[in-house]
């Protein structure tokens, strides 16, 4: 018993029992609540990712709703729109298909003139007895007519039918203003032995101010006749001395030839043409007129093929 009693136990305390239990439950709740926090935490960043996609493709959805509204345009409103633009492209189409077709058009008469040599110079006098050359042709489109002042019917009505076109073209079509060029018309005789520059002037008074009338010997005339590829034949000057009269006609061509302001002829307008297709025709020259430099220059271009002939 006394052996018992010397050994000295030392019972755990029921504060220090406590105190251990309880940290270890601490150390449990702490390690679980950490756990949960951690979860938590991520199921709340999850929840705040979603909700800024969310909110991300709702105000999307925002925009592109208020972009619907402003071009909530009514079905005919976009149709006059669509309409008006393929009318548009299609105006622009066609102008420039006929520019192109004209401008090649141009070129070939323009090649066939100076291959057959049409043109060239001459020296003649007008109405008033001052001097006229193919240099007054330049920097401005010239319509030469080739006829007699004793022509009963062909001429005036020809003469006639210049005017109406010099009339709508300045007048109405007002040519200066839109192109820039000035139309010239000229009258030469095909009868020099009659049509004197006094003779020239007093027949001209009954057609339009504008037309200056030529005249010359009959050598200088032939020749012009003969640059121009105009056919005239006239009496022997033999038989005119012995018909104090001189009643008697002159057979020739009647065409209109239209001259460039480079003095290169560029179009024969014949009997064909009436007092509106004609002045519509010399508008297109001025109006899509284009200098030789200009058009060679073109011609070289990658895209040169569509002004070749």
């Amino acid at each position: 018993m006394n052996s018992l009693q010397n050994i000295n136990i030392r019972p755990l305390g029921v504060g220090r029992l406590f105190f251990r239990i309880s940290r270890q439950n601490k150390l449990i709740n702490t390690c679980t609540f950490s756990t949960l926090q951690t979860l938590r935490n991520n199921d709340q960043r999850e929840s705040l990712s979603r909700l800024k996609v969310n909110r991300t493709r709702s105000n999307a959805n925002k925009n592109i709703n208020k972009l619907n509204g402003n071009l909530d345009v009514p079905r005919w409103k976009l149709g006059g729109i669509i309409g008006l633009l393929g009318i548009a492209i299609y105006g622009f189409s066609k102008y420039t298909k006929n520019k192109l077709e004209f401008d090649k058009e141009v070129s070939s008469n323009i090649e066939y003139g100076q291959k057959a040599k049409l043109g060239g110079a001459f020296d003649l006098l007008d109405q008033d007895g001052k001097t006229f050359t193919d240099k007054d042709l330049l920097g401005k489109f010239s319509i030469i007519y080739f006829g007699f002042t004793h022509c009963p019917d062909i001429c005036p009505d020809q003469l006639d039918k210049l005017g109406v076109w010099l009339h709508n073209l300045k007048v109405e079509r007002k040519l200066k203003e839109k192109t820039g060029f000035d139309i010239q018309p000229i009258f030469i005789t095909c009868d020099p032995d009659r049509d004197s520059p006094e003779v020239i002037k007093k027949y001209l008074n009954d057609f339009d101010k504008d037309i200056i009338g030529l005249t010359g010997t009959y050598e200088q005339i032939k020749q012009v006749c003969k640059q121009y590829r105009v056919f005239f034949a006239t009496p022997e000057k033999d038989s005119l001395k012995t018909n104090d009269q001189k009643d008697y006609l002159v057979d020739h061509s009647a065409f209109f030839y239209l001259m460039d302001p480079e003095g290169d002829f560029v179009d024969v307008l014949g009997m064909a043409y009436d007092e509106k297709n004609g002045a519509e025709r010399i508008e297109e020259h001025c109006k899509y007129y284009i200098p030789n430099s200009k058009r060679e220059v073109k011609r070289q271009k990658w895209y040169g093929f569509l002004f070749n002939n």
